[in-house]
């Protein structure tokens, strides 16, 4: 399964929790297991608050000290390849009852370092 995320920016964290909840939730798996991937080596995916925006906001701006370096790669992209590798490519979440077992203020969060673009996240549902 696909989820199709729209970026807006060079650089921003977009919540997918409602879209993977929807895949989720019309598996039918009521134990298992989600696993969620960036099928981009600018772009990646973690878990964190989706409450306040000032989250997002804030590990966007601690990302920000990797564009400083002297970078070899070519295409100038450098910095979101990076940021990539330290936020990881994936995640994953239990199933418990047919819901993500997520915490009371965590959600699933793309992130863009490289945009704007039309991105594809990987959905896989195992049942447990």
């Amino acid at each position: 399964m696909e989820i199709s995320v729209k970026t807006d920016a060079k650089e921003e964290f977009i919540d997918i929790t409602d879209k993977v909840q929807s895949l989720v939730s019309s598996s039918g798996v009521k134990q298992g297991i989600c696993i969620i991937q960036s099928l981009h080596t600018t772009a990646g995916i973690t878990i964190n608050e989706n409450a306040d925006p000032d989250v997002k906001s804030d590990i966007l701006k601690a990302l920000k000290i990797f564009d400083k370096f002297d970078y070899d790669h070519a295409e100038g992209n450098s910095p979101a390849h990076v940021k990539t590798s330290l936020i990881g490519p994936s995640t994953t979440i239990i199933i418990n009852n047919n819901k993500l077992q997520l915490g009371t203020w965590q959600g699933i969060i793309f992130g863009e370092f490289d945009g704007p673009r039309n991105r594809k996240v990987s959905v896989k549902i195992i049942k447990g």
